[in-house]
């Protein structure tokens, strides 16, 4: 069975099968206004890689790369299991994968589009437990505690669908006077064979809260 078999195995959340069976990052809903929600976050750690593509095709080099380390390619040969969501976004910044010194930013290399996915890793490990990946594409660390806004989609994974709804979430938040702190991200729950019309998708971003902090 190749990596994306394995991946689609296991990730498929089919019909009628609930995201919610996955293990997700803790959160506490806040408020609930006209067009988004706001979560705060416990903090969660992550397996993320940057690679480069279209928006479309990105996300199989980044599934390969970080399957394969979930399922036991590691320095502990340690199979762990598949959680919820997968989070990607655009590089924007200049980045260095490096497994000893974190780094947070990424870049856009001239015409060549790069993205950043992250797997939720299962909240029973810490940075010390985590086996340590064989490849030096994918690197460990811990996402800090934040507060967001989330706009809650389904259909399509398309560039044009995330867009739609990233620009409904930023013009909600710029009319309720709500400062935006990160980057928007794509948080999908649902795996390749669910119908699109049954998926779970989400924006994402960072956000000062209460406004006017």
């Amino acid at each position: 069975m190749t990596v994306l078999s394995r991946i689609a195995a296991l990730f498929a959340l089919s019909t009628g099968v609930s995201a919610l069976a996955y293990e997700q990052p803790e959160f506490e809903t806040l408020e609930e206004r006209d067009g988004y929600e706001v979560r705060r976050y416990a903090p969660y750690i992550v397996a993320e890689t940057v690679v480069e593509g279209d928006f479309e095709d990105a996300g199989s080099d980044a599934f390969s790369i970080l399957a394969g380390y979930i399922f036991g390619d590691n320095q502990a040969d340690r199979k762990m299991n598949m959680t919820a969501p997968v989070e990607s976004r655009q590089a924007t910044e200049g980045v260095k994968m490096n497994m000893t010194v974190p780094v947070t930013s990424q870049t856009v290399d001239g015409d060549s589009e790069r993205y950043l996915y992250r797997f939720v890793m299962e909240s029973d490990y810490t940075l010390e437990t985590l086996p340590r990946p064989n490849d030096e594409r994918v690197r460990l660390r811990e996402i800090a505690a934040r507060t967001v806004a989330v706009n809650r989609y389904s259909g399509f994974w398309s560039e044009r669908n995330f867009q739609k709804h990233e620009d409904e979430l930023l013009q909600a938040l710029e009319e309720d006077g709500v400062e935006v702190v990160g980057d928007p991200l794509l948080a999908r729950y649902n795996g390749p064979f669910t119908p699109w019309f049954l998926r779970r998708n989400e924006v994402i971003v960072e956000i000062a809260w209460p406004p006017g902090d």
